[in-house]
């Protein structure tokens, strides 16, 4: 039986988010947005409230709810604005999330919980100066030393990179694979702020996303215990895609918020605006954009809210999170041109939030999948050239997970 009805645990989440939002990111997000900051007692208090820890269990710190509270939480975040949606996807989605699968007890006691609580913010580093999308092109070396790995690299563009104190972090660990491209010679550390070489920087002048941090990683020599290898080693091509796609579920559901937030926006300004003697909403051409808004909305909810149903029950879901990111984002970059379009000299202007919610959009249709990527991946399913295997831990964040070794 489908059952579209959220339930009251959802609601619950969906309200208190909500009033989160209006009551503590609304009032400042247009200052910290035009100064370039970023509010870390926001992010305390995302903390305190167990919203960094959502879909956490409670026995690591967490919340304890569901992948569908999660998405919620990102759709109501993104709906005032996207930096603080933006911690969902790093913090919680693609470190913390990963962690819960694929790390040892060890280290889930030691980086998950404080993480959970919301005591430590930890983010994800995979891009560098010559690969995004074209994984295998990083050229950060994790080398064996005794009991340790050297590690020497550069990351950038990592959301949190200059204030967070957790890094997972992805490294070639067999140079001979990392010569001929093969992926199975990458694996995955956590590293710590204060770790001998490990140093970050933020990158200024950005598009959107203003009051969140984005930065840049350098590992010089850094000396990284072999208990902070996360998985095996050539475990990291496939751990980095497990992360992401719980990342690219954040992205999905905070892109459905910010067409909402386009669609509201432009509603109240299309029944106050008057133009050759009337409404603006009464223009056919106006209420064209608004109804194509509309109709974004619901189809980018209820693609994200069947990945999320997907991840609940435990299955795998790599094609229709793809597919829920691509749609969302794409059709978020079009809902605020038409938000701008609508406002018309008012929209080009910071005095409304439509011009803030246009430079924000623009940066989720290229991180954690260019839309270019997605196409790729959806249409590889379509003909075949790709097919899903069962990743090892799949299962929903509440349900007991097989435990795995130490790394010795």
């Amino acid at each position: 039986m489908i059952d579209f009805r959220l339930t009251e645990e959802h609601l619950a989440v969906e309200k208190m988010v909500r009033e989160f939002a209006a009551r503590e990111i609304a009032p400042r997000i247009k200052e910290l947005d035009e100064k370039g900051e970023t509010d870390l007692t926001i992010l305390r208090k995302m903390g305190e409230l167990g919203i960094l820890g959502i879909c956490i269990p409670e026995e690591y710190g967490g919340a304890g709810f569901d992948y569908i509270a999660l998405g919620l939480a990102c759709e109501e975040l993104e709906y005032v604005d996207t930096a603080f949606r933006v911690p969902m996807s790093v913090h919680v989605a693609l470190n913390s999330l990963t962690l819960l699968t694929w790390g040892t007890e060890e280290q889930k006691q030691r980086y998950l919980v404080p993480q959970a609580k919301g005591e430590k913010l930890a983010t994800y580093a995979l891009t560098e100066p010559n690969a995004g999308s074209d994984v295998v092109g990083m050229q950060t070396t994790a080398i064996r030393d005794g009991d340790h790995y050297i590690l020497n690299g550069e990351k950038v563009w990592i959301s949190l990179a200059d204030i967070a104190d957790h890094f997972l972090v992805f490294a070639w660990t067999d140079l001979e694979k990392k010569r001929v491209r093969d992926h199975s010679g990458i694996s995955a550390f956590i590293l710590e702020r204060g770790m001998p070489g490990l140093t970050t920087g933020t990158i200024h002048g950005k598009l959107g996303i203003r009051a969140g941090n984005t930065g840049w990683i350098s590992l010089q020599d850094v000396r990284v215990p072999k208990e902070n290898l996360l998985g095996y080693e050539g475990e990291g091509f496939k751990i980095a895609m497990f992360a992401l796609d719980q990342g690219r579920y954040t992205v999905a559901a905070g892109a459905t918020g910010l067409i909402r937030a386009c669609r509201d926006a432009s509603v109240r300004y299309a029944l106050e605006r008057r133009t050759f003697g009337k409404l603006i909403g009464e223009h056919q051409l106006v209420k064209e954009m608004l109804a194509e808004m509309e109709a974004d909305y619901q189809i980018c909810r209820l693609l994200w809210l069947r990945a999320g149903w997907m991840k609940n029950m435990g299955l795998r879901n790599t094609r229709e999170t793809s597919l829920a990111k691509w749609i969302a984002t794409v059709a978020s970059e079009r809902a605020a041109s038409n938000a701008v379009q609508i406002y018309g000299a008012y929209g080009y202007s910071n005095e409304y939030p439509v011009e803030r919610f246009y430079r924000n959009c623009k940066g989720a249709v290229i991180y954690e999948g260019t839309r270019e990527i997605h196409k790729l991946i959806q249409a590889d399913y379509l003909l075949g050239f790709r097919t899903d295997k069962p990743l090892r831990c799949t299962l929903p964040p509440w349900e007991p997970k097989p435990e795995r070794e130490s790394v010795g």
